[in-house]
């Protein structure tokens, strides 16, 4: 009996290691499973969606940019980008006869492209699995390349932007680039608020790329919002047809011109010379970028008299009947000589701006308090910003010193030794205009009237104006004389600033002026830089675009004409016909 137990004892422990061994393997295999479903799940699902998962982003249509008449000044169009997953095509099991390198000569030959440029592009990128073959193009091309059925190839939807009125109003729209990011202009200032938000929708794909089923829910893209800007296009075509006129006319190297609602402070009108197409940029220079009336600086001249007078008239030490002796004609401080065109006598404010006297206005600004010319001009906006929240909007110059010489006032007085922009020079007027009323300079388009200040006495500004309308019908700026309006104004001529000090042969030619005088509605500057022809006072390049813009300006708003005879006749410009000429 026992040795038949001793030989049983062996068998029966090989039985219980046997087990042992097989339950150890089951309780590893077990809490490997129950470590992966359990422990380890959100790392392994994560790793699962990141194979087979996709998110697509749906990309949101960019707000509309539109005139104050709700015309389009930048759109966006729907287009297709086609794109290529180098990596699939050569993963991709083909027939005999078919290879990556002949699906690529076919697609080359459908695209209208070399297809040795294409082979380098795909073997460059062959290990990636995305690449560009062409961007917002129309959907038929894109349906064209589809119908290849390329293995790795699709496309998908984007947003191309597109401007309607060009070159007319480049300038102030500004452009996007390709990714419909704004770079220039209202695209670029308000480039978050046009964008909107994409949406985005997730999707399952299968190992060859197909889709399987969507995921979740899809959220919807969030168009961005319209922007209307204060911009009157008929005004901004008019303006930059007749700029561009005068630059072509003159030779001038540059040109800018602005015009603004004196009761609203909008800005109609913003054109430049030279412009460029934002539609198409495969010429484009940098310097064409320039919005000028924004960002060029000038030395105004004797635009700025009209103001000087404001600064006297409000001080209460002159009135429109006080006589300033110019005579000899000249004054010297030490070695600098402030001269006239000639020896004037005893003249009053109104012969100062007719005669555009240096003489008087100098010895007027030597006369005031030290600052007051100073705080007139800053009141006014010259040395700060207008804030119409342009990019590259400049302050200008306005030189402040602890202890002014007498030179130094003079100057200051008849618009040397300070710079601003069309824009800050317009809006100054435009102040004047609203009867010494200061409002603020908007590019977008106002709903009411909006709050200001008063910074000139009204009965100043108005005799200011009053006075202006004497140049216009008896000074330098009679060629800015409207058929049926009063119109009041101030030509400037002014020697450019060089890197050796002035410049007696280059000239900036200068118009700010306003219409009807009688009660004033819109406020104009025009800026003509280095006219080359014979010409080249402001009165004979830049008057005469006043002139044109304006009286076309009067018609298309509907303001009734201010002269006392009130009979105008209605015809048609031989030249252009839809433009309307009102004579008396």
């Amino acid at each position: 009996m026992k040795i038949e137990n001793s030989s049983y004892i062996p068998e029966k422990w090989r039985f219980y290691i046997v087990y042992g061994i097989a339950f150890t393997l089951f309780l590893l295999v077990g809490g490997r499973l129950f470590f992966l479903t359990v422990v380890d799940k959100d790392f392994l699902q994560n790793q699962g969606d990141i194979r087979a998962e996709r998110t697509e982003t749906i990309p949101a249509t960019r707000g509309m940019i539109l005139d104050r008449r709700g015309e389009p000044l930048a759109v966006s169009t729907p287009t297709w980008t086609v794109i290529a997953n180098p990596k699939k095509l050569w993963a991709e099991e083909f027939d005999e006869g078919v290879s990556p390198e002949s699906e690529i000569k076919r697609l080359a030959d459908i695209m209208g492209v070399g297809s040795s440029w294409l082979q380098e592009r795909f073997e460059k990128n062959r290990n990636k699995s995305f690449m560009y073959l062409r961007r917002q193009i129309p959907p038929h091309e894109a349906d064209n390349i589809m119908s290849a059925s390329v293995v790795g190839v699709t496309r998908r939807k984007e947003y191309k932007r597109f401007y309607p009125a060009g070159e007319v109003a480049s300038h102030v729209v500004g452009f996007t680039n390709v990714d419909d990011s704004g770079q220039e202009g209202i695209e670029l200032a308000y480039d978050e608020a046009l964008q909107g938000e994409a949406g985005e929708r997730s999707f399952v794909k299968d190992l060859r790329g197909n889709v399987i089923r969507t995921i979740g829910e899809e959220v919807p893209e969030q168009s961005g919002e319209n922007i209307e800007l204060s911009i009157d296009l008929r005004l901004q075509y008019l303006a930059y047809r007749e700029l561009k006129a005068a630059v072509t006319e003159h030779r001038a190297t540059s040109a800018s011109a602005v015009i603004l609602d004196v009761k609203t402070g909008e800005i109609l009108a913003m054109v430049n010379q030279p412009s460029f197409n934002p539609n198409d940029r495969s010429t484009l220079e940098y310097d064409q970028l320039r919005n000028r009336a924004v960002i060029d600086l000038f030395e105004p001249g004797s635009t700025v008299k009209p103001l000087t007078l404001s600064a006297a008239l409000s001080s209460g030490q002159y009135t429109t009947e006080t006589k300033i002796d110019t005579s000899p004609g000249y004054i010297r401080f030490g070695r600098q000589t402030i001269r006239d065109l000639g020896n004037y006598g005893k003249i009053d404010l109104e012969t100062l701006l007719v005669k555009s006297s240096n003489v008087a206005t100098s010895r007027i600004a030597l006369s005031l308090p030290q600052d007051a010319v100073w705080n007139m001009f800053y009141k006014l906006g010259i040395g700060s910003l207008v804030g119409i929240g342009f990019p590259g909007e400049v302050t200008g110059v306005l030189p402040v010193h602890t202890r002014w010489r007498p030179a130094e006032t003079a100057t200051l007085a008849y618009g040397y030794g300070l710079s601003l922009s069309t824009l800050q020079l317009a809006q100054a007027y435009m102040v004047l205009a609203n009867g010494g009323y200061k409002v603020p300079v908007s590019i977008f388009k106002q709903d009411g009237r909006p709050q200001g200040e008063q910074v000139i006495p009204r009965e100043v500004a108005k005799d200011v104006i009053k006075m202006m309308e004497a140049v216009v019908e008896n000074g330098s700026g009679k060629a800015a004389k409207i058929p049926g309006y009063r119109v009041a104004g101030k030509t400037g001529t002014v020697h450019k600033v060089g890197s050796n000090g002035y410049e007696y042969d280059k000239y900036i030619s200068l118009f700010a002026g306003v219409a009807p005088a009688t009660n004033p509605r819109l406020a104009m500057v025009i800026m003509v830089n280095d006219a080359k022809g014979r010409e080249y006072y402001g009165g004979e390049v830049s008057a005469p675009v006043f002139s044109r813009v304006m009286e076309g300006a009067m018609t298309i708003l509907n303001i009734s004409p201010d002269l006392p005879d009130g009979l105008r006749e209605v015809r048609l410009d031989k030249k252009s016909p839809q433009r309307v000429v009102l004579g008396g």
